[in-house]
């Protein structure tokens, strides 16, 4: 009997060749479309209803069934209200990272699965890697815990094409979701490659341009999201070396720390943010890229979540293993150790071999062992 797959179709390419590549794998394959937010903003419709469209013309060229799973409720709570209460907060969060953990591998998962789904399948950039593949794969494997299990481990790789990969989104996945989940992307070469994939097979969404800007409005940025749902009221501006007024802002919930476009202060050299305080709505900047507030040579990270095992801190000889750290999507891997690990509280403090500039409190970092992602936490 051929194992039954959902696949999240977006509308896009990318999805559009996963349930492809399924179907010629011999998969009974079902498409889903995730209809997760559906409001138009001031001079911003939403794109829903044409990705819904294309999705349906994918599932249609492909003959396979195509369903819609309506989680607007769910997402408002969990990804939307979760953004705004952490820009509130002066921080900065990432939807994405949220909208993985709650919708397509929390809420999209556990539905397919209860519809008879053995598996679920997205068009992210990653590889799942089975036991004896990984250890084959990484030359880190004895920086694992609970290695000896007697059960098959899942394992997130990051792609083949390291210019796409997503796993830094993705690091909050369950082992056991991993275990049913298939990343059909996850060995090309480059995006080029999906896409001449997609037009060999037909497929109707070949040449649609990626989506840009917040993950579930489209093509508008966080500035003019955020003005329809917290009200924002003009403050200083102020140098931080001297505490002189250089300017106003409209608003300091929506500047991020290191930002330099957008400041509207004029003259000489960039200003930087490098700091804010909600309460005064103060925003503060420096034009010395030296500046101690700029670079984080250890980074407390909470609500730790690791895919498998917590990392180890000290190995069986006494040495601390070296791991690699990402802050950002497409950013530098970077060389660390984990100095503390409260695996209990979720907690941990990583070391940096060198110091990182703009690190931001509510930013996700991501430990990888190799190319495995081992999981990760929220910078404070």
């Amino acid at each position: 009997m051929k194992k039954r797959v959902f696949v999240g179709l977006s509308g896009g390419v990318d999805s559009s060749v996963a349930a492809a590549l399924l179907k010629e794998q011999n998969y009974d394959v079902v498409g889903v479309y995730m209809k997760n937010w559906t409001a138009d903003l001031p001079g911003m419709k939403c794109p829903w209803a044409a990705d819904l469209a294309d999705a349906k013309r994918v599932a249609v060229a492909l003959g396979i069934p195509f369903r819609v799973f309506d989680f607007q409720a769910e997402y408002k709570k969990l990804v939307v209200d979760y953004m705004i209460a952490e820009y509130e907060r002066g921080r900065t969060p990432n939807p994405d990272v949220m909208c993985n953990q709650e919708i397509k591998f929390g809420l999209f998962a556990r539905a397919a699965f209860a519809a008879g789904a053995d598996y679920v399948a997205t068009g992210h950039y990653a590889r799942n890697l089975a036991e004896k593949s990984r250890n084959s794969a990484t030359e880190s494997s004895r920086n694992f815990a609970g290695e000896n299990s007697s059960r098959e481990r899942h394992f997130l790789a990051r792609a083949k094409c390291e210019n796409k990969d997503q796993t830094y989104f993705l690091y909050r996945i369950t082992e056991e979701i991993l275990a049913r989940t298939i990343f059909p992307l996850g060995d090309f070469a480059s995006k080029n490659d999906v896409r001449a994939a997609a037009k060999t097979r037909g497929l109707p969404t070949f040449a649609k341009k990626d989506s840009q800007g917040i993950c579930f409005v489209g093509e508008v940025g966080v500035r003019d999201f955020l003005s329809q749902f917290v009200e924002t009221a003009p403050g200083d501006i102020i140098e931080q070396e001297t505490g002189r007024v250089i300017g106003r802002h409209d608003g300091a919930i929506v500047y991020t720390f290191g930002q330099r476009h957008g400041l509207s202060v004029g003259g000489g050299l960039p200003y930087y943010v490098v700091g804010k305080n909600m309460a005064k709505n103060e925003v503060y900047v420096s034009r010395n890229l030296n500046n101690r507030e700029f670079f984080r040579e250890e980074i407390e990270l909470s609500e730790c979540h690791w895919i498998n095992d917590a990392p180890k801190k000290i190995l069986a000889d006494g040495s601390s293993p070296s791991y690699l750290a990402r802050f950002r999507h497409r950013g530098a891997l970077v060389k660390c150790e984990i100095a503390k690990l409260n695996a209990a509280k979720n907690l941990a403090t990583i070391k940096l071999a060198e110091p990182q500039r703009a690190v931001a409190p509510g930013q996700s970092v991501v430990i990888y062992s190799g190319e495995i992602c081992l999981g990760g936490g929220i910078a404070q």
